[in-house]
C-alpha cells in the first residue's frame, strides 16, 4: 500500500493516523507541490492530497479524498473497527468528520499559513518553503478578512471540542473514532502556533495521546 502526500498537508497526517489506527503498512510517496497534479489526475481525477494505492487486487487502484479513503479503510480493514455498530453513534462521528473535514480543516489552513507568513517564517525560511507559503496564500485567497472569519470559526469550533474532550477522551461514545482520528490530523498544524499552545493545552495533550495510540510522529511543535 502506498500513500501519495505532501509530509506537510494536515490531511494527509489524518490518514496516517488512519492507517496507523487500523495497525496497516505502506509506504509514503512525497509528491511536489504543482507537479502532483500530472500524478493524481489520472488516478482519481482530482489534484489534491491524499490519495492512496491500495496495490491489492480485491480493491480500486486508487482511492482520493481523505474521508473516503477512511471509509474504505473501515470496509476492506474492518478490525480493529472505528464504527460503533450501532446507527446513532456512527451518525454522529461522521457528521463530525464531516465538519472537522470540511470546516475547521479550512480554518486552520488559513490560521497556519497566516502564521507562517508572519511570524512564523522562522519555522523554514528557507526559499523554496516561504515561496510555498506565498503559493498557498494566494491559492485559496487568503485575505486578512477571511483570516478573521476563519479564526472565528476555529475559536467556536475549539469551544465545542472542549465541551468534550476535557471531559471525556472520546468525541463519541466511549472508543476513538473516526470524529477523534480526523481532530487530531487537522488541528496539529496550531501546535506551531504559541497562541494556541497557551490557550488550549487540553487539545495538544489530546492530539498527542491519539498519536500515540496510532503511532504516528507527533506533528511539528508537539512535544511531551
Amino acid at each position: 500500500m502506498r500513500l501519495l502526500q505532501f509530509s506537510t498537508s494536515h490531511y494527509c497526517r489524518k490518514v496516517r493516523l488512519a492507517l496507523g489506527y487500523k495497525g496497516i503498512s505502506y509506504e509514503v510517496e512525497n509528491l511536489t507541490p504543482g507537479a502532483h497534479r500530472f500524478k493524481l489526475n489520472p488516478l482519481v481525477g482530482l489534484t489534491t492530497v491524499p490519495v492512496l494505492l491500495p496495490q491489492s487486487p480485491e480493491a480500486p487502484v486508487a482511492v482520493g479524498d481523505s474521508t473516503e479513503i477512511l471509509r474504505f479503510l473501515e470496509v476492506y480493514y474492518p478490525e480493529p473497527s472505528w464504527a460503533f455498530g450501532e446507527p446513532q453513534g456512527d451518525r454522529r462521528a461522521w457528521l463530525l468528520e464531516d465538519w472537522l473535514d470540511e470546516s475547521i480543516g479550512t480554518a486552520t489552513r488559513f490560521l497556519y499559513y497566516d502564521f507562517r507568513a508572519k511570524e512564523g517564517q522562522s519555522v523554514n525560511p528557507s526559499w523554496f518553503a516561504q515561496t510555498l507559503v506565498k503559493v498557498v496564500r494566494f491559492q485559496y485567497d487568503m485575505s486578512p478578512a477571511r483570516v478573521d472569519l476563519a479564526r472565528q470559526r476555529l475559536d467556536f469550533a475549539l469551544r465545542e471540542l472542549g465541551e468534550v474532550w476535557q471531559g471525556s477522551p472520546y468525541l463519541v461514545g466511549d472508543r476513538l473514532s473516526v470524529a477523534d482520528i480526523t481532530a487530531a490530523g487537522l488541528l496539529s498544524p496550531l501546535a506551531l502556533i504559541p497562541q494556541y499552545r497557551q490557550d488550549y493545552p487540553w487539545l495538544f495533550e489530546r492530539i498527542g495521546q491519539i498519536h500515540r495510540h496510532c503511532q504516528e510522529p507527533l506533528p511539528p511543535g508537539l512535544t511531551l
